[in-house]
């Protein structure tokens, strides 16, 4: 299940996507008002983003935040995955992550492995075929 810091993370993002290429920083506060997130979270969030190259920040009383690179060159899973870590359910099946499960008898012969595989490649096929320019795409088709 996605935590509420993913949704928040990528509600912060979305917003910012759909700011105008190059414009001003948005100021913390604004992002925080718009993509209704609490801005003691949103602080540490933007953090996160920022560290892993998705956002650039600017200080003093014109600063704020804005998209490091372009919206589709930005996928939702790389997004979450900053977040959370590893999309894998299971650890024996994470790519970034592995660790065998400790009650495991055979990993080989594992039902659960096997079928949480699945559930890793194909969430990560579509969060990672998904850039924040597709979401705010969708989002606006459907409104």
């Amino acid at each position: 299940m996605l935590t509420q810091r993913s949704r928040y993370a990528l509600r912060a993002m979305l917003f910012l996507a759909v700011q105008p290429e190059g414009g001003k920083p948005i100021p913390m506060n604004r992002i925080a008002a718009e993509a209704n997130v609490p801005r003691k979270f949103l602080e540490l969030i933007l953090a996160d983003l920022r560290e892993a190259g998705f956002l650039d920040s600017h200080r003093g009383k014109m600063g704020g935040y804005r998209l490091a690179r372009p919206t589709h060159l930005i996928s939702l899973g790389e997004i979450i995955r900053v977040i959370e870590g590893p999309l894998a359910l299971v650890p024996c099946v994470s790519r970034t992550a592995y660790r065998p499960c400790n009650d495991c008898k055979d990993e080989a012969a594992c039902a659960i492995r096997a079928a949480m595989a699945r559930v890793r490649d194909e969430t990560a096929r579509i969060l990672d075929g998904t850039s924040l320019a597709d979401a705010v795409a969708e989002d606006l088709a459907a409104a």
